[in-house]
């Protein structure tokens, strides 16, 4: 979907990073949040893409977003084990290289005694050379970010944690705006009307999303969504008489 009033807007992608993830073994919990935060705060999530342990995808995937978007969020690939390769790949996507950093060291201290800090987990303070630290409040070790790219984890809880210790840090659009409206009826008879009012308000955008009802019926939620309160506002009532002639079911 392209810009709903034109106006400049903040996108981001998310890279998330797993061959348990592309294997069915877990179900990732992060998009719809991580979607829902960015709305919330003006940034557009345009793309999201899950790419496999394998380090040269993992390049050549943030090579590619991050030069089309403002921001590349990345989940995965950052704990202990072997397999966790993201840090690796990230410094080979920038040409830096990688080292155990003091910084994310001294965190983990903070968390694991010295005599357990042992070299699978100081994996976890693997930064690459000119990166800062994305505070990690739950289990202390680091997400770090990397000029426009946003490296955390892929546990639900630590990567939320991450998020919100580096959204205050990120620029920021205009909010995008948003009001629901249920059609009962069906998509295919309100298609034409909604795409009539949908070239009158070329500042909003209107999505028709189907379910069926308790009784098993067809139905649609029509979302209008758009910057601008007033043109909200404007598409809204523009959908709402629609539904409410009900002249297309004639």
């Amino acid at each position: 979907m392209g810009e709903a009033d034109g106006a400049q807007s903040v996108t981001a992608a998310l890279v998330v990073i797993g061959d348990e993830v592309l294997s069915g073994r877990t179900k990732d919990k992060n998009i719809g949040h991580i979607a829902e935060r960015l709305t919330e705060v003006g940034i557009d999530l345009r793309e999201v893409r899950v790419v496999a342990d394998v380090e040269d995808d993992i390049v050549a995937a943030i090579n590619a977003l991050r030069r089309r978007f403002t921001y590349v969020f990345t989940t995965g690939g950052i704990g202990p084990t072997h397999d966790d390769i993201t840090a690796d790949a990230v410094a080979k996507a920038f040409g830096v290289p990688i080292d155990v950093d003091p910084r994310a060291r001294a965190l983990l201290l903070e968390y694991i005694p010295e005599k357990d800090l042992n070299e699978a987990r100081l994996r976890m303070a693997r930064i690459p050379d000119g990166a800062a630290l994305v505070v990690n409040e739950v289990s202390k070790a680091p997400g770090f970010r990397i000029e426009n790219v946003i490296v955390m984890a892929g546990v639900p809880r630590i990567m939320q944690a991450m998020l919100e210790a580096v959204l205050p840090e990120l620029d920021k659009g205009v909010p995008m705006l948003s009001e629901t409206l249920l059609a009962d009826a069906k998509e295919g008879d309100i298609a034409a009307p909604l795409k009539e009012i949908a070239a009158r308000f070329p500042g909003a955008a209107i999505g028709s999303y189907p379910f069926r009802d308790e009784k098993g019926a067809p139905n649609a939620h029509l979302v209008v969504r758009s910057r601008d309160p007033q043109v909200l506002a404007a598409a809204r009532d523009a959908v709402a008489k629609m539904l409410a002639r009900r002249d297309w079911a004639e």
